[in-house]
């Protein structure tokens, strides 16, 4: 057997570790307030353009058309 195939490579290990400790400490400042922002309701226009069918709206309804 080679040598360097019977080295163990800790970088993946080392990586889990990290990312399972991250987990506890995110949860708790999401806990402690810094969680989702509350986001402003989006409000309409009274009167909504909608879909407006185009030129290039049409030619591409010819074009696929089976």
């Amino acid at each position: 057997m080679d040598k360097t195939s019977d080295k163990i490579d800790n970088r993946r290990r080392d990586f889990l570790r990290a990312a399972a400790a991250g987990a506890p400490v995110a949860a708790a400042a999401v806990a402690l307030g810094g969680g989702v922002a509350n986001a402003k309701p989006v409000v309409k226009a009274e009167k909504d353009a909608g879909f407006q069918e185009t030129a290039h709206v049409r030619t591409y309804y010819d074009t696929a058309r089976f």
